[in-house]
Formats: C-alpha cells, structure tokens, sequence
C-alpha cells in the first residue's frame, strides 16, 4: 500500500508540470505556463489530491478516473484564480475524459447503473447551473455553468446524495465566497469572483468522504 500511494503522488507531480506545458502550448491566449513557484504550489497540490484519492478509493478501476480529476481540476482551479476564466477547452477535457475513464469501473466491475448516474448528473447539474444563470447572470458565470457538467458527471458518480448535497453546497460556498470578497474589495469585484475551487472543492471533499 506504502508504495501504491508514493506512486499515486509520483503520477499526480509529474503528469502537473506535463499539463500545464500542453496548456500553454495549446492555449496560449492564457498568458503562456505560470511561474516556477505556481509550478511548484500546483504539482504538490496535484500529488497531494492524487494521494487522498489513492487512499480512499484504493487500487480500484474508478482510481484513474479521480487522479484524472486531481491533474486537470487543479489546473482549472489555478486558471480561475488568476484569471478568473474556465477555458472551454478544458472543462470539456475534464468532462470527456471522466466519461472515459469513468467506463473502465462500469465495464471491469459491472457498474454500468453508476455510469448512467454520472452521465445523468452531469446533465443535471449543468441544467441546474444555467437556469441559475440566467436568473443571476451576475451571480454565475457561463463558466462556472459549463464546469457544473464535469463536477455533477463526477458528483452523479459517487450517488444521489452526494450530487444533491454537492450542487446545493456549491452554491453556498459561492455565495459565502462572493459576500466575503464583496466585504473586502467591493461590490464592483463580485463578477470576478473565481467560483471554480469551490466547486471542484465541494466536489473533492464529498468524494473522499463518501463511502
């Protein structure tokens, strides 16, 4: 297990550096790759997200598919925080490669029913984000809309419970998160408020205490 768990962080460290080098590559209209210390700050949070998984979910078939999550949803909560953008690109790298991945545990261990509930999660969500949207266009971005999709592809996965507690608490840490920058820098910086990490944090902790 020792060495199972040092290889889970390996991975998580390395394929970091790897993505964020393809995303500037790709989309270079984000500024080119963050600073070393971004670089460094990134991969070990990536290695650490990667261990958590590891340990909870073990060597399992659903195990790729949450380190996947780890690579690409940190690199999406680094985006948003510095730049307060969620590139199309990658929420659906994100989603597309959660589909993927998320087969091998419906073909290997016959969890085809779990499947069906990631995929009907992530259309859920997603439904549920964009009429929010529209009802507070201030409130929600179109990003945070399009991020709802992979977060409730995943949420869907672990349960029903898990997607109904993990949509409705996104919504209120953004709301906590958006009244604690509105009481620091004002009311004209509430359109810049990052809502990605909340999601992707809501999603990370419910899957790690989900049994």
């Amino acid at each position: 297990m020792f060495f199972f768990v040092i290889g889970a962080a390996l991975l998580g460290g390395a394929l970091s550096p790897l993505a964020e080098t393809l995303i500037a590559k790709l989309l270079p209209r984000l500024g080119g790759a963050p600073r070393l210390k971004m670089r460094i700050a990134t991969a070990a949070l990536t290695a650490v997200a990667s261990v958590a998984f590891a340990l909870h979910f073990g060597n399992t078939a659903s195990l790729p598919a949450f380190v996947f999550l780890a690579i690409i949803g940190v690199q999406l909560a680094r985006i948003d925080v510095a730049l307060h953008l969620l590139p199309n690109p990658l929420v659906l790298t994100l989603l597309a490669g959660g589909l993927l991945l998320l087969l091998l545990p419906a073909l290997l261990d016959k969890q085809s029913d779990q499947w069906v509930r990631a995929a009907v999660g992530a259309v859920t969500l997603f439904a549920a984000y964009l009429i929010m949207g529209l009802i507070s266009p201030g409130g929600i971005g179109m990003g945070d809309v399009k991020l709802a999709a992979p977060v409730g592809l995943y949420l869907g996965y672990l349960g029903w419970a898990q997607l109904l507690y993990g949509g409705l608490l996104g919504f209120v840490v953004n709301g906590v998160v958006t009244v604690l920058v509105l009481r620091r820098k004002g009311r004209e910086q509430a359109t810049e408020v990052p809502h990605g990490p909340s999601m992707l944090g809501v999603l990370a902790a419910l899957a790690l205490f989900s049994s």
